[in-house]
């Protein structure tokens, strides 16, 4: 494993994708499926629904701390093509 010589952490954050409680795993799961048939250039009319499921429940796994906002933050970049603007002073 590679990691950051100035941070320390690693470089790949796949491991913020461990230990997700099961309903965020679901919703990634089907998130990652929707991807799938989208990138083979067939139709699927779910993708509204299950962008605003797993967004929903990033967003309640993160206030309830089942996940880190870390955690939240990776999963909404990698899978929801959010973008963590700076912070509100």
């Amino acid at each position: 494993m590679r990691y950051d010589h100035i941070t320390g952490p690693p470089i790949d954050k796949s491991y913020l994708e461990s230990n997700l409680p099961k309903y965020l795993e679901t919703s990634v799961e089907k998130m990652r499926k929707a991807t799938e048939i989208l990138s083979r250039g067939e139709k699927y009319l779910h993708l509204d629904c299950d962008f605003c499921e797993l967004q929903s429940d990033i967003n309640v796994a993160e206030v309830g701390g089942d996940i880190s906002s870390e955690q939240a933050w990776y999963l909404r970049e990698k899978y929801l093509g959010m973008e963590r603007q700076s912070e509100i002073l």
